[in-house]
């Protein structure tokens, strides 16, 4: 095995599988090939893979299951692929754990500096390696401990044991959202930019002057609804997460 692991492309065109088994092994990966959906899950449980390019259209069974079958055992990064444009498949992708999703044909650096950022983010532990803009001043909205706990209206955020709890009850988020919430906690009532967000999500290190689509918008968009749904905030009278229309997002202030 390689220092970056092993990483399995699930694609049953065989030209493409061929180009992404090429990239990942041009990265550093050990990488495995499958040519079907139910062969996928196998080759991920079997390798334990660390990465998973996952193509939405299989021969056998859709993406969408593949995804759900392999989040049942594996904590696997997974990017989804697909050559439709329907953004109904970006959130079936989300919902179900995708890492991250692009739409085919896509450029070959693009999907490593994809997979790159999402590696450097840390699986369990350490804080992750969010900014916040240079100038922004600290908010009272949030209390920062002496053992590094984001306290905010009853919310509690440890980024080094990467736990969120809601008034004493833990909340189980993706690595995705965990970021996301993260940023904002430190952004300390700052507004983050859908497109800054979009860069929290791949990871700072992205290149900046790397082309972000409305499609990309749109995953943060999905991410932090599905973080509310699982803090239980209420978008209307939102807790936590405030929305800044045609901008982005920011805390909401500090109750009393």
């Amino acid at each position: 095995m390689t220092d970056l692991g092993v990483a399995v492309v699930v694609e049953d065109d065989d030209d493409v599988r061929h180009l992404v088994e090429a990239v990942l092994s041009q990265a550093g990966f050990d990488v495995h090939g499958a040519a079907s959906g139910r062969e996928g899950v196998e080759v991920v449980r079997n390798e334990k893979a660390n990465v998973v390019t996952l193509d939405v259209g299989l021969n056998d069974i859709d993406g969408f299951e593949v995804l759900r079958r392999i989040r049942q055992f594996s904590d696997a990064y997974v990017v989804m692929l697909t050559a439709r444009t329907d953004e109904l498949d970006t959130l079936t992708a989300l919902h179900t754990g995708a890492d991250d999703f692009m739409t085919k044909p896509f450029r070959p650096r693009e999907l490593r500096a994809r997979v790159s950022a999402m590696m450097r983010r840390p699986r369990q532990d350490g804080p992750d390696a969010t900014s916040v803009d240079p100038g922004t001043a600290p908010s009272k909205a949030v209390v920062l401990s002496h053992d590094s706990e984001f306290r905010h209206n009853g919310l509690v955020l440890n980024p080094h044991t990467r736990s969120v709890t809601v008034d004493g009850i833990a909340a189980s988020l993706t690595r995705s959202e965990f970021d996301l919430l993260h940023a904002l906690l430190k952004g300390a009532g700052a507004v983050r930019s859908k497109t800054d967000l979009v860069r929290v999500v791949r990871g700072e290190h992205y290149s900046a002057d790397a082309y972000i689509s409305e499609s990309d918008e749109r995953a943060v968009e999905v991410h932090i609804g599905n973080m509310r749904r699982k803090l239980r905030e209420d978008p209307l009278h939102p807790r936590w997460l405030q929305t800044v229309r045609g901008v982005g997002y920011r805390l909401t202030p500090a109750s009393d």
